[in-house]
C-alpha cells in the first residue's frame, strides 16, 4: 500500500522532531507540514532576546531554518542545507509569537530551493529566508512496500 505525500511529510516530520532536540530546546513547536513546506513557531521569551531587548538574529534565523529543514525532508530522503541566507526586515519583540512558513521554490536532482517567511502574531514579515538543500542519501524510515 502507497503512502500519500501528505503522510510521507508527516512521517518524514516525526521521525525529525523525534530528534530534533535544537529545535525543541529553542521552545520551538512543529505546526504543520506537507510536501515542500512546513510552519514552524515560538514565542520570544526573554531568554532570546539581545542587547537591544529584541528578539536576537539567530534565534530567527533558526527558526526559519528549522522550518526549512522540515520542508526539504518532507519527502522522505534526507537533506540538509547547503547555503542560507536571511533579510532581517523588523524586529522581533518579547512576547511575539514568531512563525516561519517554508515553501518549495524548486527541486531539481539532488538540489532544493526553499523560501520562508518570518511573521509575527499580527502578519508583519520580519524576516525572509533562503535556503538550497541537498540530498544527503538515505531515508528517514522504511517506506510500506519497500525492499531492504
Amino acid at each position: 500500500m502507497s503512502m500519500t505525500p501528505e503522510e510521507r511529510a508527516r512521517k518524514s516530520a516525526d521521525a525529525m522532531w523525534a530528534n530534533d532536540d535544537a529545535s525543541k530546546w529553542l521552545g520551538m513547536s512543529l505546526d504543520d507540514v506537507g510536501p515542500g513546506t512546513a510552519k514552524v513557531s515560538f514565542t520570544v521569551e526573554k531568554h532570546h532576546t539581545n542587547g537591544h531587548d529584541m528578539c536576537h538574529g539567530g534565534y530567527i534565523f533558526t527558526l526559519a531554518d528549522s522550518a526549512f529543514a522540515f520542508a526539504c525532508n518532507s519527502y522522505n530522503q534526507r537533506a540538509v542545507a547547503q547555503h542560507n541566507s536571511i533579510t532581517f526586515l523588523a524586529p522581533g519583540k518579547l512576547d511575539d509569537r514568531l512563525t516561519a512558513v517554508a515553501r518549495e521554490v524548486v527541486s531539481a536532482g539532488r538540489s532544493g530551493i526553499y523560501d520562508a517567511t518570518v511573521e509575527t502574531q499580527d502578519g508583519t514579515v520580519i524576516a525572509a529566508f533562503r535556503g538550497n538543500s541537498r540530498t544527503i542519501g538515505g531515508t528517514h524510515f522504511d517506506e510500506p512496500g519497500e525492499k531492504a
